[in-house]
């Protein structure tokens, strides 16, 4: 290929199908925001072909999802996921990466209907069991006995859904496998597992630098969070290391990490009290007092909070 023409691209921009080639390809040698530029303008050629390529769009925002989630973008992810189901509802490949974002995003319930609704498309996916699995330990731990009372509705799959998706996937042109999975199997699941078996590995290094934390022990639950990070960018371990920074007066990395936790989680309480910790200890009162601020908005009666400010106020 010649320098700055993108594989499977032809001259001037190319079809949509080319330009979703060309992301799979992007995506296969991990270049997670380039196969996301592809496949949005491959969404921006199919805009206005309507019904028509409703198919073909759900696809591309499903593909384009697997690019979020990689990143650890993961509203982005659930946004282009809706969309993707809107467009072919009860479709595998966006409710198991819906789910995988949801669960980064600690949003369990949200990710257990996902789970749920995908057995019910498909009882043989590995991961959907997997990730109920995990959900349903996770929700027990947040919501204790009752927690099955607050889960939202799980939709009911009608049959003819459940019949699309047994059908045999080889018949599907190749072109429509997903990036990063392989024409065996269902859709998108080889994906879907590492992404699970990912998530799964990242919380388990978080939870042994939280117990590391537990033990005062600052500096090796960093090395927990970096490694958590790499695996999943998930809020608490950005504000798990966060607190340990502050604890080793680390407090510009603090900053950055709380910054990191409130792109993915605009209203995270603990990210903009943390950052308001070690605006103070940086004497930038004015980001502080802005911080703390916007944590009152969400909860104004937060006495950690409260007495913060009074400090500031003082400062």
């Amino acid at each position: 290929h010649g320098p700055g023409l993108a594989p499977g691209m032809a001259a001037g921009g190319g079809s949509a199908s080319a330009l979703r080639r060309a992301g799979n390809e992007e995506f296969r040698r991990g270049q997670y925001g380039p196969a996301a530029q592809l496949y949005g303008r491959a969404l921006e050629l199919l805009e206005d072909a309507g019904e028509a390529a409703a198919e073909e769009r759900s696809v591309l925002l499903a593909n384009r999802a697997a690019c979020h989630l990689k990143e650890g973008a993961c509203r982005l992810c659930v946004a282009d996921c809706c969309g993707a189901l809107k467009l072919v509802p009860f479709s595998i490949k966006p409710l198991l990466r819906r789910a995988a974002a949801y669960e980064a995003l600690e949003s369990y319930q949200l990710a257990y209907v996902d789970y749920k609704t995908v057995l019910q498309i498909d009882c043989s996916i590995q991961a959907a069991h997997d990730g109920v699995n995990r959900m349903t330990k996770a929700l027990q731990e947040k919501d204790g006995v009752n927690w099955r009372e607050k889960l939202p509705p799980i939709p009911t799959v009608p049959i003819s859904a459940q019949k699309r998706w047994n059908a045999p996937s080889a018949a599907a042109p190749a072109t429509d496998v997903p990036p990063g999975s392989t024409s065996q199997g269902h859709p998108g699941e080889s994906m879907s597992l590492a992404i699970a078996a990912g998530v799964e590995r990242a919380r388990t290094l978080k939870e042994e630098g939280n117990e590391l934390v537990k033990k005062g022990n600052h500096k090796k639950a960093i090395e927990k969070y970096t490694e958590s990070l790499k695996l999943n960018q998930e809020c608490a371990a950005y504000t798990n290391r966060a607190l340990c920074y502050l604890t080793l007066k680390q407090h510009k990395e603090a900053v950055q990490d709380c910054t990191a936790a409130l792109r993915l989680d605009p209203k995270n309480i603990k990210a903009f009290y943390r950052r308001a910790q070690a605006l103070k200890e940086l004497k930038d009162y004015k980001s502080s007092i802005a911080d703390i601020n916007s944590l009152l908005k969400i909860e104004p009666k937060n006495t950690a909070a409260l007495k913060l400010l009074q400090e500031l106020k003082r400062a």
